[in-house]
């Protein structure tokens, strides 16, 4: 159960994300509520991961998640720059998320 929460919790990072994006530094109402609702929820979740996965195995997956998805929701929904060096980045990223959900033990 703690990966399930782990993961939503990094899915939930991906929306306020971009969400807070959207808010235009907290200017405009509801992309700001949507923000802060999801980060809550998104910060609760990964408290309860961390109940049980090590504090750096949680915390590198839940950014990492976040991180490789903002990276392809700026490409998809904002028409952010995409090159090899950025989608090698990227692919480090996962392969450190792999190795971290690999080497944990629970």
């Amino acid at each position: 159960m703690p990966w399930i929460y782990l993961i939503f919790a990094g899915l939930l990072e991906i929306v306020w994300a971009f969400f807070m994006k959207k808010s235009v530094g907290f200017t405009l109402f509801v992309p700001s509520v949507i923000t802060i609702v999801t980060m809550a929820a998104s910060f609760a979740l990964l408290s309860l991961a961390m109940r049980t996965l090590p504090l750096g195995t949680a915390y590198a997956v839940w950014t990492g998640i976040g991180a490789i998805g903002a990276f392809a929701v700026g490409i998809v929904f904002l028409d952010e720059a995409v090159n090899p060096l950025r989608l090698a980045a990227a692919m480090l990223i996962f392969v450190g998320i792999l190795l971290m959900k690999v080497s944990s033990a629970a």
